[in-house]
């Protein structure tokens, strides 16, 4: 099979185009054969080195295709399914990709692979971070950084179905406007203003109630400036880099915060909690109370092109590989 390996740290051009062995599954594995698989900002942490993790790598965590092959012990899935899934082990930059079965969740029929890698490792993020970390209610206000993006579009449409009201930086006046479209209620161009005093300007000087930081070093003291007193900063991830070390004496000087700093392993333990998280995003797709934007699709040979376009902020919505 055709896929994309890492055998050296580095930029984009590290990533090659290989001839590998189908994978065979084991116990409680199934192979997919994929129609395409999801493009991640935590794709570019493996592909830097900042992961950690043995080489050389196949590259990507998510994927949606059509299950061709089982091993021993699956009970609850067949050959011919059409399905997408979550695999922290890796290996979906590729033709066929192997996975645990209790991490693989069947697509409706209406859904098309594009749409159910989308709301895999992106969809399952938002959907922890509005439901479980910081459970968002009609009463709520909240920053969401880098609205435009896979999670961004998502959390916004989760939490204006909920109540919320949505504040959301973007980097441009086209982004601005496709946030807008579905659902946030303000867009600030961060390249522009400073979005804590636009923030602040909007909340009429109080504040928003959680910020979701998946920026990092760069935004993180402009998110603690934002929050209103007791409010929440929930950081998952770090675009810009890590948060440098702080005195945890700044949470109650600002006003008694708190802090948060979750991982989606830790919020999709077991098949059923998969399910569940899967289930509520499919419905909500399903009824038309949620629109993916699938920003562009790469042919598997323009993996490079594809990581040099999102981490230059040349994207919009979800990025797709397709074998």
């Amino acid at each position: 099979m055709k896929a994309i390996q890492i055998a050296a740290y580095g930029g984009p051009e590290v990533m090659e185009l290989i001839d590998s062995p189908v994978p065979i599954p084991k116990a409680g594995e199934v192979l997919i054969q994929l129609h395409c698989a999801g493009i991640n900002y935590s794709d570019i942490s493996w592909r830097t080195g900042k992961r950690g993790g043995p080489l050389p790598l196949i590259n990507g965590s998510e994927g949606a295709g059509t299950i061709v092959a089982l091993g021993p012990d699956v009970d609850c899935l067949a050959i011919g399914d059409r399905v997408a899934y979550w695999n922290p082990a890796m290996g979906s930059y590729a033709e066929f990709a192997v996975c645990p079965e209790f991490r693989v969740v069947k697509l409706p029929d209406r859904m098309d692979f594009g749409i159910g890698a989308a709301l895999m490792l992106q969809g399952l993020t938002a959907h922890y971070l509005v439901r479980s970390v910081f459970p968002v209610e009609k009463e709520h206000s909240l920053l969401f950084h880098a609205g435009a993006g896979g999670v961004g579009q998502i959390v916004i449409q989760l939490a204006k179905a909920r109540g919320a009201r949505v504040l959301t930086t973007v980097g441009s006046p086209e982004k601005a406007a496709y946030v807008r479209e579905i659902g946030a209620d303000e867009a600030i161009l961060y390249g522009e203003v400073n979005f804590t005093e636009a923030v602040r300007g909007l909340t009429g000087g109080e504040g928003v109630d959680v910020v979701y930081d998946a920026v990092g070093a760069a935004t993180w003291e402009g998110s603690l400036d934002c929050l209103k007193r007791r409010g929440t900063v929930v950081y998952f991830g770090g675009a810009s880099g890590p948060v440098p070390a702080f005195d945890t004496g700044i949470l109650s000087a600002k006003g008694s915060l708190s802090l948060s700093r979750p991982m989606l392993g830790d919020f999709v333990r077991d098949g059923k909690e998969i399910a569940w998280r899967a289930g509520e995003l499919f419905d909500l797709w399903t009824a038309g109370e949620l629109k993916i934007r699938i920003g562009q699709t790469y042919p598997l040979e323009q993996a490079a092109r594809a990581h040099a376009d999102l981490e230059n902020r040349r994207t919009t919505g979800k990025l797709l590989l397709q074998p």
